[in-house]
């Protein structure tokens, strides 16, 4: 049984938001609709800019501005044209990634490399970039990072995924103790199956089965369960958390 979607409690109210990879039908697009119902000013941005533009109409009262994450300049100037827009940013949410099934017996060097580019070194230039533009602004800030469980268990063909899904957790853990004298906190969720129509578009039911069937509840979370705990830890409830990996799943060391 999936719970009732949650009304907003202003939880943001005041705060400027930027979420990466936000166009899409996952996770991105939940926590940045999230965020808008709990009161924040909220900065979209994705590589793609046909959609994104779609969904900057979609969830309306939102700023889009189009970013690679893979190009530090694009980094920057989602940063730079954030604080233009808004004034300053409270939170980055770096959602930015990318999967893909191959097992290392067949992975290129490109293969490997693309995947690691955008889901770690990506959340790095985000990362940098917030944590500068907070220190500017005098300190103060969360950062909440995307992981996933692939990133402390093993599964075939996501040898790429899994080590860029637990450099995100190494990121998250270090990178916190090198803000906390700036007062920014830095944070991480760790999904394990959040189902929309992409994933259930690239994944083959057999493999979807059995993800399901590791869940305690046994379904798939839905994305705006994980961007509720994104949410949290964006929030001043989460205040004195830093440097935590928080398991949206029953899956966990």
């Amino acid at each position: 049984m999936i719970p009732n979607y949650p009304p907003g409690h202003d939880l943001l109210a005041g705060k400027v938001v930027v979420v990466t990879a936000a166009a899409g039908t996952g996770i991105g697009s939940a926590v940045a609709k999230r965020c808008r119902e709990e009161g924040a000013e909220v900065v979209i941005s994705d590589w793609h800019e046909r959609r994104l533009k779609e969904k900057a109409a979609e969830l309306g009262d939102v700023h889009a501005i189009p970013c690679d994450v893979t190009r530090e300049d694009q980094v920057q100037a989602l940063i730079d044209g954030a604080v233009e827009h808004y004034g300053r940013i409270d939170v980055m949410v770096n959602n930015a990634g990318l999967g893909g099934t191959k097992s290392v017996l067949d992975m290129t060097d490109d293969e490997w490399s693309r995947v690691l580019d955008i889901t770690l070194t990506g959340t790095f230039r985000c990362t940098r970039a917030a944590l500068k533009q907070f220190v500017a602004q005098g300190g103060g800030g969360a950062i909440v990072n995307n992981a996933s469980v692939i990133g402390w268990r093993a599964q075939a063909g996501q040898a790429h995924y899994a080590a860029a899904k637990a450099g995100v957790m190494a990121l998250t853990r270090c990178s916190a103790l090198d803000a906390a004298e700036h007062h920014v906190r830095v944070n991480a969720v760790a999904p394990s199956l959040a189902m929309h129509p992409f994933l259930a578009k690239v994944t083959s039911d057999e493999l979807l089965e059995d993800l399901t069937k590791r869940e305690a509840f046994g379904r798939a979370a839905e994305p705006w369960e994980v961007a509720n705990v994104m949410v949290f830890l964006a929030s001043d409830y989460a205040g004195y958390l830093t440097g935590e990996v928080v398991s949206v799943s029953s899956q966990h060391p």
